[in-house]
């Protein structure tokens, strides 16, 4: 065995030493690539596109973002940086044919850009005036300017459904949608559905559009198609440009838009209605109350169902107070009783369109709270306002029809993939659809 070892170091040495060699050209061939990467680093930064805002290379600047306070001004903001007034007066003068600097207002976002040098001196000022509108004020010397640009909206198509169990705002929030669509429903529905009367199990599917602008929804866009079930009874809603002008037809291609408004006022509960015998809670007796009701804080607006002609405006101490009646044509007449005040250029023979304002909840006359007694009167008898059921205007056109029933079935089939929601409300998730509208690239 001893004859062996100096055989077995020889070549252990043999392997150290190769070794040794491989790895030195290894490490040489290593160092010699260092100022290679090191290039192929800093092309690979330079090429990388900078991070805009607001079309402003964020980097290049130092951005505080602020919110105007109350009753500051751009001259309030601007010397705070070291702009002088007469470059202020300057750029206001500049910007008279863009935008009116006396419109900046309170809680309104704002964000200065700064250079980088000790100073930090003003470059640009932009101001948000909306979630979309924003305004670049260039604040070098030689170019006092200002230029309007908007932010990109993305636009998501969505479907979703939902059951009332206490009121239609209670049912969006319930599902986390955007409480916006009950006011968006209630008026494509102003004239089949009255809003005051949804009942607990009443459902609703709809198809839409919501806009997006820096991942925050800024409200809905068109509502495609919506399913309303009331009293087991379905109303179908079916967006169809006609004419140049875009409406709601019903499944039969009947307009939804009838004579009258199914209510005269939003975001109010019905607190009496029509009946021959009521007991009156300041005079402590019954006797008819032909009318409807509408509990609304003071204030709250309220609108012509129809277009018609104001007959009568005045006061009466003991009964309606503040109250006002609208012609609307041969058969019906409305009135609107309690109000705070009329609106302004309510006269008798002014002429008054559907959904007009014509004045304001108050409590005026007998009346223990603010609200609106409504009533209808039907070649001069009173009528149920609730029971008026107005004619409707008109339907898809017949050279429409082929067109108009090809929308409404493709609509249709969308619908029914929407589950009919059961006695838990939920929220159907969001369709990866986007469109994205034509505005200017931020």
């Amino acid at each position: 065995m001893k004859k062996w070892i100096p055989g077995i170091i020889l070549v252990v040495w043999v392997i150290v030493v190769v070794g040794f060699f491989i790895i030195r050209k290894n490490s040489k061939s290593y160092q010699d690539d260092i100022p290679k990467r090191q290039a192929v680093d800093t092309v690979a930064r330079v090429l990388q596109p900078p991070v805009l805002r607001f079309r402003l290379p964020v980097d290049s600047f130092v951005v505080e973002n602020k919110k105007v306070r109350r009753n500051q001004n751009l001259s309030d903001i601007l010397v705070k940086y070291g702009v002088s007034y007469q470059a202020i007066d300057q750029l206001a003068r500049n910007a008279k044919h863009v935008f009116d600097v006396r419109r900046i207002k309170a809680g309104s976002a704002y964000s200065m850009f700064l250079a980088h040098d000790s100073l930090h001196t003003p470059r640009y000022f932009v101001y948000e005036d909306t979630p979309v509108d924003y305004y670049t004020f260039q604040l070098t010397d030689d170019s006092l300017h200002v230029t309007a640009r908007q932010k990109p909206v993305i636009t998501k198509r969505k479907v979703a459904f939902g059951q009332i169990s206490s009121s239609l705002w209670n049912a969006m929030t319930d599902n986390n949608l955007n409480p916006v669509l009950a006011i968006d429903l209630s008026d494509i529905y102003a004239w089949s559905i009255d809003f005051f009367g949804v009942q607990k199990g009443d459902w609703f599917q709809i198809i839409y559009d919501e806009n997006y602008v820096d991942g925050n929804s800024i409200g809905i866009g068109t509502i495609y198609a919506a399913r309303f079930n009331t009293m087991g009874e379905d109303y179908y809603a079916f967006n169809f440009d006609q004419d140049g002008r875009t409406d709601y037809f019903d499944e039969d291609g009947k307009s939804l838009r009838k004579a009258f408004l199914k209510a005269p006022l939003k975001y109010s509960h019905i607190s009496s209605r029509f009946t021959n015998s009521r007991y009156h809670p300041i005079l402590r007796i019954r006797r008819p109350h032909h009318g409807v009701d509408y509990a609304a804080p003071t204030g709250t607006p309220v609108h012509s169902i129809g277009d018609g002609v104001v007959t009568r405006r005045g006061y009466q101490a003991r009964g309606g107070g503040n109250y006002l009646y609208i012609k609307h044509n041969s058969v019906y007449t409305t009135s609107y009783m309690h109000l705070s005040r009329f609106a302004k250029g309510m006269h008798p023979g002014v002429r008054v369109k559907q959904g007009q304002l014509v004045g304001y909840v108050g409590m005026t006359g007998l009346a223990t709270g603010p609200h609106l007694d409504f009533r209808v009167y039907k070649n001069g008898a009173a009528v149920d306002p609730l029971k008026v059921k107005a004619p409707p205007v008109e339907p898809v056109k017949k050279e429409n029809l082929v067109r108009y029933e090809e929308h409404r079935d493709s609509l249709m089939d969308e619908l029914m993939t929407i589950p009919i929601p059961g006695p838990e409300p939920e929220q159907i998730p969001v369709a990866d659809v986007i469109h994205s509208t034509p505005v200017t690239l931020q």
